[in-house]
């Protein structure tokens, strides 16, 4: 797995920032739920994220659920497809809570990216104790463009 230490690493790099420029972190809610989300490693099919929750926040429902559609995304559009889709169906399993100040990572796979759907798992976890604090399916429909 490539570590994102800048550089290209097989175009991957690339493929992220163009997707960072598309409009991700300019949505007001982002402010709340991904300030500070940091890309730790990344590789087809493959992302690593890590995230200090903030003072002002406990990772509740909707944050887990915005952190799975955001990094579900991330990892569709590095796993190759050239878009990022709409979302048909998130699916998550909450286990526990991460609180302020707490490190987390989060760790989203693609099972499979078909011609019109791509689906992918994402797990929330303690990075201090890889405890898995949430664990979330996300299936995207994938317009062609």
């Amino acid at each position: 797995m490539a570590k994102l230490e800048g550089g290209s690493k097989d175009g991957v790099d690339e493929a992220m920032r163009e997707w960072h420029e598309r409009g991700v972190g300019t949505r007001p809610y982002d402010a709340f739920t991904v300030a500070g989300l940091r890309v730790d490693a990344i590789e087809p099919g493959r992302a690593l994220f890590s995230f200090t929750v903030p003072p002002r926040l406990t990772m509740h429902g909707g944050t887990v659920a915005s952190l799975v559609d955001l990094v579900g995304s991330a990892v569709i559009f590095a796993g190759g497809s050239p878009t990022t889709g709409v979302s048909l169906d998130i699916t998550i399993s909450y286990l526990n809570v991460a609180r302020a100040n707490e490190e987390i990572e989060i760790e989203a796979k693609v099972l499979g990216i078909g011609e019109t759907t791509g689906c992918v798992t994402v797990e929330v976890r303690r990075k201090a104790t890889g405890e898995v604090l949430a664990h979330g399916s996300h299936t995207k429909y994938l317009a062609k463009m």
